[in-house]
């Protein structure tokens, strides 16, 4: 598993730096688009647009299909690590049995303790592992937020997007009132705390 592991990291990788190649074509496929313009080839001009567009669907499929490995990688890492973790359990429980016949206190005491070692190990591993399940799993972003992101973004450069994607609807501060209202909520939820 774990050289499963490797190859489909290995393989991301390889598809982000494809990625960035065609984002570079592309760029050169724009710059010979704007000197066939400057020279009056617009049959020439038309074959370096599409040109320019197929490097860009391209790159952008392979950014795609990156993400989706690196869902599958993470998911992969975690059936690695609760195997490990499986394997030390077994471990720890076989040393608590023969610590039990024997009724060793200072064995068992041992044992317990290791064996509070490895939950906690566990506990930090699968923390560990569910942020890396969410930040690789992209499609689960909810669209609101991307679309207020994409506004936010060309708001900061002075950017237009009318014509490149259509409406976007512009998210609204929420009233001041509501946000009263979750504060006060917030507040009271960090007071039972």
């Amino acid at each position: 598993m774990e050289r499963q592991l490797f190859n489909l990291k290995f393989t991301s990788k390889q598809l982000v730096r494809q990625s960035k190649k065609c984002e570079k074509n592309e760029r050169m496929q724009k710059l010979k688009l704007k000197q066939a313009i400057e020279k009056g080839n617009m049959d020439g001009a038309k074959i370096y647009a599409e040109n320019a567009i197929r490097e860009k669907n391209q790159a952008l499929n392979y950014l795609r299909l990156s993400s989706k490995i690196d869902a599958v990688a993470a998911r992969v890492e975690t059936a690695v690590r609760m195997r490990q973790v499986t394997k030390s359990m077994a471990g720890i429980v076989r040393s608590l049995e023969a610590a039990s016949k024997s009724m060793n206190i200072e064995q068992i005491t041992r044992v317990m303790d290791q064996f509070e070692k490895q939950f906690e190990d566990l506990d930090v591993q699968s923390t560990y592992i569910e942020g890396a399940m969410n930040q690789t799993t992209a499609l689960s972003t909810p669209q609101d937020q991307v679309d207020a992101l994409i506004n936010q973004v060309a708001d900061e450069h002075g950017l237009e997007l009318a014509g490149v994607m259509g409406t976007i609807p512009m998210q609204q501060g929420a009233p001041v009132a509501e946000q009263d209202e979750l504060t006060e909520r917030l507040n009271r939820l960090k007071a039972r705390s």
